[in-house]
């Protein structure tokens, strides 16, 4: 729609600009035509540009989602709020301020590195960066006030300033190790007091102050780093040795649990005993006579067996006795008949010798035949010297011949 305005807009300027550069040349009568069709291109002139004008500048304007707008008329000072939907909207009459219903967050940036812009002084003297963040909302019950009264950028304007007064005030009296560590806390509430008593006159409703990082100097950091190191090793000594004395404690209580139970096992093994002994002593009562009875019938046994024995060795000596006086006799017989088979055996072998001995003296040559039997197994050949007419056996018998002997006739012969 606009486009199509702007268009017919520049077609009228054209026609406008052609009609004056003919009229110069244009005949009387083109004249008379051109004033008769001037006041309608006016009026077509006038609509346009009230077209354009809307359309440029909407009289009616929507509420974003979460905001709200306070219409001012510039002639009569009235204020008219509107929180959802659409109003209208008169240029150059009206003039709207939106405002935020919903809490706004803020972080100054300038006061959030030590070595920013605007670094905060410790009680010290040192700088340090702090990373704080504001929850701010406007009281929605003076938005009417509030579009005359507050600026056009709030944060800035307002709550800047009255950050920077107060932060720079709290902070400088405090050490660094307060406001990292120990006071954080306290630090942030009186923060938070403090901005909204002041943001308060101005109809900002402060809803939280909240501290993050703290940004310290390079060289205080690397103090804070060597005692905390520091401080963490004293830390462990320190449980070292409690848990180094909990053990000590831990040891004595079980030394005295171990006496304890060593205690009480004595006591019962103690009273096992002398339970033990009084029953052994009961059973004794019973046990004694028993042992009584077995010893007289070991002795009785004993008595019998060796009355046995002696019954034994008095059979076995009488056995030995009569074996002794059999083998005696027996002995006897043999040595009788052995010296009676010897006497017989000499007879015999003396009628042998005697028989033989004759034998030889009648017939010398059988002891040649006797001495070749006796070398026969020994020696296979004998050789004599010829023409001895001897005995063989003279030249193994050192030349020694053999006498020749008278028969004589012994008594033992003739017998």
């Amino acid at each position: 729609m606009l486009q199509r305005l702007k268009t017919l807009a520049a077609r009228l300027r054209q026609a406008l600009s052609r009609a004056s550069q003919r009229g110069l040349e244009a005949a009387p009568g083109t004249a008379r035509s051109l004033r008769r069709a001037l006041p309608p291109l006016l009026l077509l002139t006038a609509v346009t540009a009230a077209g354009y004008a809307l359309v440029t500048h909407p009289p009616v304007q929507a509420v974003p989602a979460g905001q709200a707008a306070v219409r001012t008329n510039a002639f009569s000072g009235g204020t008219s709020e509107f929180r959802a939907g659409s109003f209208v909207r008169v240029p150059g009459l009206h003039e709207v301020r939106l405002f935020p219903l919903r809490d706004q967050s803020w972080r100054p940036a300038a006061i959030a590195k030590a070595e920013g812009p605007a670094p905060l002084q410790s009680v010290e003297g040192l700088s340090l960066g702090l990373d704080l963040t504001l929850r701010w909302g406007l009281d929605t019950s003076r938005l009417a006030e509030l579009s005359r009264k507050l600026p056009d950028d709030i944060e800035a304007d307002v709550i800047a300033p009255a950050v920077q007064a107060v932060v720079y005030q709290q902070i400088a009296r405090h050490t660094v190790r307060e406001i990292f560590s120990s006071q954080r806390a306290e630090i942030a509430a009186a923060l938070e007091a403090e901005l909204r008593a002041r943001l308060a006159a101005d109809g900002i409703q402060l809803k939280g102050v909240q501290i993050g990082a703290i940004d310290l100097p390079p060289d205080y950091r690397r103090g804070m780093d060597r005692l905390l190191a520091d401080s963490l090793a004293s830390e462990r000594m320190r449980y070292t040795l409690e848990i180094a004395d909990k053990k000590v404690k831990e040891t004595e209580l079980q030394a005295a649990a171990d006496k304890v139970r060593r205690e009480t096992a004595a006591e019962a093994a103690g009273r096992e005993q002398v339970i033990a002994a009084k029953a052994q002593e009961e059973a004794m009562k019973h046990v004694l006579p028993f042992k009584q009875k077995q010893i007289e019938q070991r002795a009785l046994e004993a008595q019998a067996d060796s009355a046995a024995r002696i019954r034994q060795a008095e059979g076995a000596a009488q056995a030995r006795r009569i074996e002794i006086a059999a083998e005696s006799e027996a002995r006897q017989k043999l040595a009788d008949a052995e010296a009676y088979r010897v006497a017989q055996i000499g007879k015999a072998h003396a009628g042998q010798m005697a028989a033989e001995g004759a034998l030889l003296t009648k017939h010398p040559l059988l002891v040649q035949k006797a001495m070749a039997d006796k070398l026969s197994d020994k020696v296979q050949v004998i050789i004599a010297p010829p023409g001895s007419g001897g005995f063989i056996g003279n030249a193994l018998l050192a030349g020694v011949s053999p006498q020749p002997k008278v028969a004589q006739t012994t008594d033992t012969e003739q017998e």
